[in-house]
């Protein structure tokens, strides 16, 4: 038995929960991964999985197993990518997902270079800001805005990006320009309303008044969960936005869009990729983090 190709698809099989699943990742046929993990349990004399239905799961020893299996082919990965000067450069696929809109503006335009430095590595790429398993759903690192929440996952920022709180110039040529916060109020202003669509927590209007963070809810009349939305309703005159500075730059330059009390802008807002504790060893992953991150600090 080859059992360093054993334990690539007994991980395979953990991680997606599903024999078939790991076979069509592996893209091996189903009865081998079967008949791979049978002969994987006779040699060690323990049982690995627990099998239903509907499901896959370790046993304790199985889920032993399993924590030394990552470990082992991470250090194998890594021994065969520490003899860079002998000519092997990184190689294989690697799969990421990363925030939408920020990738259309940064890193899609810049993918050329990547790929220029790096052409055995193949990109499966994935865009959208739902939550993703990063070990079930077989994904090497993600691309996120925002506070880091996830302690599972190893964490690296990668840039700050600024604020702003603006309008269209049709909005401000009906309800006025908001000059102070009390304005926000006492001019009647509305929100087109931010919610994450992962949790459908309602995000205020967040401002930095004397050092300190001060939180404002505005009504509105629609409430979105996606960027694209978010920009696409305030350029339809149906409120105030707050969002990162890049996204609406081309309206705010050609006047589409005004910002306002530019004084308070809330704190930027940071970007980060994630990738899980068992992938940091990944001669892939880490070019691909060192990479983006070039891109990003470039952008920020």
């Amino acid at each position: 038995m080859d059992r360093f190709n054993a334990m690539r698809i007994f991980t395979r099989i953990v991680e997606l929960e599903s024999f078939s699943k790991a076979a069509e990742d592996l893209q091996i046929p189903p009865a081998t991964a079967t008949y791979t993990i049978k002969q994987l349990e006779a040699r060690l004399g323990v049982r690995l999985l627990q099998r239903t239905t509907r499901h896959v799961s370790t046993t304790l020893d199985g889920q032993a197993y399993y924590q030394r299996c990552v470990r082992i082919l991470a250090d194998v990965e890594e021994t065969e990518a520490g003899f860079g000067n002998s000519g092997v450069a990184p190689r294989g696929k690697l799969r990421v997902d990363l925030q939408g809109t920020l990738s259309r503006h940064y890193v899609l335009p810049r993918l050329k270079e990547f790929f220029a430095r790096y052409p055995d590595i193949e990109l499966e790429i994935g865009m959208g800001d739902r939550l993703v398993d990063l070990v079930r759903d077989g994904i090497d690192c993600v691309l996120r805005v925002g506070e880091l929440r996830d302690s599972s996952m190893v964490g690296r920022r990668v840039a700050s990006l600024q604020q702003v709180t603006c309008a269209s110039a049709a909005y401000f040529k009906q309800h006025g320009v908001p000059l102070t916060l009390d304005d926000l109020h006492t001019q009647g202003h509305r929100a087109v309303n931010f919610f994450s669509s992962a949790t459908g927590k309602m995000f205020p209007f967040d401002f930095i008044v004397d050092g300190e963070e001060r939180s404002i809810h505005l009504p509105g009349s629609v409430s979105v969960g996606s960027a694209e939305a978010y920009a696409a309703c305030c350029a339809n005159d149906l409120g105030l936005v707050q969002m990162p500075r890049y996204h609406v730059e081309q309206e705010l330059r050609s006047g589409a869009f005004v910002e306002v009390l530019a004084q308070w802008r809330p704190r930027p807002m940071p970007v980060s990729v994630l990738y899980p504790h068992q992938r940091q060893l990944s001669p892939r992953v880490r070019v691909f983090v060192d990479w983006l991150s070039d891109v990003m600090t470039a952008a920020s």
